[in-house]
């Protein structure tokens, strides 16, 4: 009889020691969540910085094949033109406030 009780109580330590081990240990199942999570955000990471290299590699493919898009890019980004040429800039009128006319006295 005592031997049973203690066999019992062994493996129920055994079973809590084990799934201590399983659940919360180095290699557990909280830690394989945490680590699935890291990785998901580190691939959206990486295919936000992939998608960017792509243009950038598109971008330096660009201006090195023509000076069409160096042109452009002297445009936009400094403002150049070319001699004798005309650059005309619209700036939009600032909004106009809703005037409000004082509202009659009540009766």
């Amino acid at each position: 009889m005592k031997y049973e009780r203690w066999l019992r109580y062994g493996l129920l330590l055994l079973i809590l020691v084990l799934g201590y081990d399983l659940i919360l240990g180095k290699g557990g199942l909280l830690r394989l969540k945490d680590l699935d999570r890291q990785m998901e955000v580190q691939k959206n990471t990486n295919l936000t910085l992939e998608q960017r290299n792509a243009a950038l590699s598109a971008e330096v493919k660009d201006l090195r094949s023509g000076s069409g898009a160096l042109e452009e890019r002297a445009r936009v980004d400094l403002g150049m033109v070319r001699p004798g040429e005309t650059w005309y800039r619209y700036v939009a009128p600032p909004p106009v406030a809703p005037v409000h006319e004082p509202s009659a006295p009540p009766r």
